[in-house]
């Protein structure tokens, strides 16, 4: 089983999850994380630190986010890993819990 960053993390992009990773599977992209779940153990160390609740178990992604799966997976071929903290945007916490997001994604 692999975790799933889901659409909360858009225009979030907190990074606290990346540095308690043991296999450096999160990579970034211009507004948003995603996950290798080839890289992924399932060790739930980056669940709890992820200020925007945005990351969940493959078998716990919320109702109607289930394509950030797919998301996740074809993203993380091409975007960098990331394995320190930076600083959130300035704007991140403005974008903490809105919805339909999905648009906003830059690829």
């Amino acid at each position: 089983m692999t975790f799933v960053v889901t659409e909360n993390c858009i225009k979030c992009k907190y990074t606290d999850c990346v540095e308690v990773c043991p296999v450096d599977c999160f990579h970034e992209g211009p507004n948003f994380l995603v996950i290798d779940p080839e890289e992924c153990i399932d060790c739930t160390l980056c669940e709890p630190e992820c200020p925007a609740e945005a990351i969940f178990p493959e078998d716990d992604i919320p109702s109607g986010q289930e394509h950030f799966l797919a998301l996740n997976t074809e993203l993380s071929q091409t975007w960098p890993v990331i394995t320190q903290k930076k600083a959130a945007p300035p704007d991140a916490d403005d974008w903490n819990g809105k919805p339909d997001k999905l648009k906003d994604l830059q690829r």
